[in-house]
């Protein structure tokens, strides 16, 4: 019986991929065949090199065939959600015209760099995998418009990931996240970040400073305190954040006003008050060089290694932040500003379900003493 059943599976897929060759479909849809490989029908011979999408949702397959691209040249979207796949091979990287790319439920514990050939690649979605981490090649598609690595054992994400400036949306939700670096408030096209459910201590000083950026949920981070106040009038998901934990946990600079406590990103060296008007002279270096000459040098090529320390160059290409009041930019020194979202007006939303602050990061005493959240 159980034999029986076996082969007319078989046979009512060679039916089908027949059919798709013979037709020259451009759709084969392939899903809850119980498939453990690549049918061998779909790898032989020619006549599928019309299909441009093609859906195997929910069967048992381990890895992809390496003469895949080979074989379906213009596969535009490929569909391979609820599976087995441990490794993306390095033979995807040559499905030059795929644009969707679903492997999420699967068991991907490595996606090899090759993934960033893909140049026309515009949705790709890891969801619920076991990924430790995204090779930096991911941050070679430009194209790529939507990005979902929720719920994996991330620690960082991909360093170059600030390059794909088409991205649009960005979940990167019930991770092992710390930290969102602070390249990834340069994406000009980010309009919807979703950190949630990860470790998050601190967000960057100009996340909300675009105006592309509407919608960002970082809910049930619990070390979590402050929010940058470009945020507010934003769509904001907060809830399960500000829990009580201790400095000595967290070992990050914090800043104290009453019985609040915020902490700041860990870029930031020192923390200013109304009690120091002087800035420290590496600031003051620091801010002189970048209005003398990100005007005529975009890229500071003219600073070689010799001339700074590294670290001192890139914040010159990517600075701190900039001031919440005038938008000059930081970087070593912050002089914050903390305003309690129960004390404004978006404490009605959140009914009483986070103890976060909005934070007003300033350059200076006199822009800390004259910004207004609510004015």
């Amino acid at each position: 019986m159980v034999a029986g059943t076996v082969s007319a599976m078989a046979s009512e897929l060679c039916k089908t991929i027949s059919e798709a060759k013979l037709e020259r479909h451009k759709n084969l849809f392939l899903n809850y065949r119980n498939l453990h490989h690549f049918p061998l029908e779909l790898l032989k011979d020619e006549g599928l090199q019309y299909l441009e999408r093609l859906y195997m949702k929910r069967n048992s397959l381990t890895t992809l065939p390496e003469n895949l691209a080979q074989k379906l040249p213009n596969l535009v979207e490929l569909y391979l959600h609820s599976n087995n796949i441990v490794v993306v091979p390095e033979a995807i990287g040559s499905l030059v015209k795929l644009q969707f790319l679903d492997l999420s439920d699967n068991a991907l514990e490595i996606v090899c760099p090759e993934i960033g050939r893909l140049r026309s690649l515009r949705h790709l979605r890891l969801a619920n995998n076991q990924l430790k981490y995204l090779p930096a090649e991911v941050g070679d598609l430009r194209e790529l418009q939507t990005l979902d690595i929720s719920t994996n054992h991330l620690i960082t994400l991909p360093e170059r990931l600030h390059l794909c400036l088409s991205l649009q949306y960005l979940t990167a939700d019930r991770n092992h996240l710390w930290c969102v670096p602070r390249h990834l408030c340069q994406l000009p096209s980010l309009n919807e970040l979703s950190m949630a459910g990860n470790r998050l201590a601190f967000l960057p000083l100009d996340l909300g400073r675009s105006r592309e950026l509407q919608y960002v949920y970082v809910d049930n981070n619990i070390y979590l305190k402050g929010l940058p106040s470009y945020l507010y009038n934003k769509v904001i998901g907060c809830n399960g954040c500000g829990s009580p934990v201790q400095k000595s946990e967290a070992k990050l600079l914090s800043f104290s006003s009453g019985q609040l406590t915020v902490f700041l990103p860990a870029e930031v060296k020192s923390i200013g008050t109304h009690l120091d008007p002087v800035l420290p002279l590496q600031e003051l270096a620091m801010r002189t060089l970048h209005n003398t000459f990100c005007g005529f040098f975009k890229d500071f090529q003219f600073l070689t290694p010799i001339s700074l320390p590294r670290s001192l160059s890139e914040l010159l290409h990517c600075p701190l932040g900039h001031c919440h009041r005038c938008s000059q930019p930081m970087f070593t020194i912050v002089y914050p500003k903390l305003f309690p979202l129960r004390e404004t007006p978006m404490a009605g939303l959140h009914q009483g379900r986070t103890a976060v602050s909005f934070v007003a990061y300033c350059c200076s005493t006199q822009c800390l003493q004259t910004f207004d959240l609510l004015s």
